[in-house]
């Protein structure tokens, strides 16, 4: 699964954007490089039943930004990426 699948896929459980669970973080303190792993994937788990798996994409997202390593964009992998910059405003405003 692509890291913006992963996106996509906790859009749908959540129903809410990725953008609008960062500004959440943000107003509980759970945002920037130092904060704990553990602690947001106790708050996505506790308040939207997020998954391990999941909840670390958007770990990495609250942590550094929506700009994830190259390695995987285009490729023909199961991890691919179309590209290096994650969509966080919903799969409804993705430009085509």
């Amino acid at each position: 699964m692509s890291f913006q699948a992963y996106l996509d896929n906790i859009e749908t459980k959540t129903g809410k954007t990725p953008r609008e669970l960062l500004a959440i973080a943000a107003e509980r303190g759970l945002d920037g490089p130092a904060v704990k792993a553990g602690a947001i994937v106790d708050w996505l788990k506790a308040d939207f039943d997020l998954g391990r798996g999941h909840a670390m994409a958007l770990v990495h997202v609250i942590k550094h930004g929506p700009k994830i390593p190259g390695k995987h964009v285009g490729t023909a992998g199961t991890h691919r990426d179309d590209s290096d910059m994650l969509w966080l405003d919903g799969r409804a405003n993705r430009p085509a």
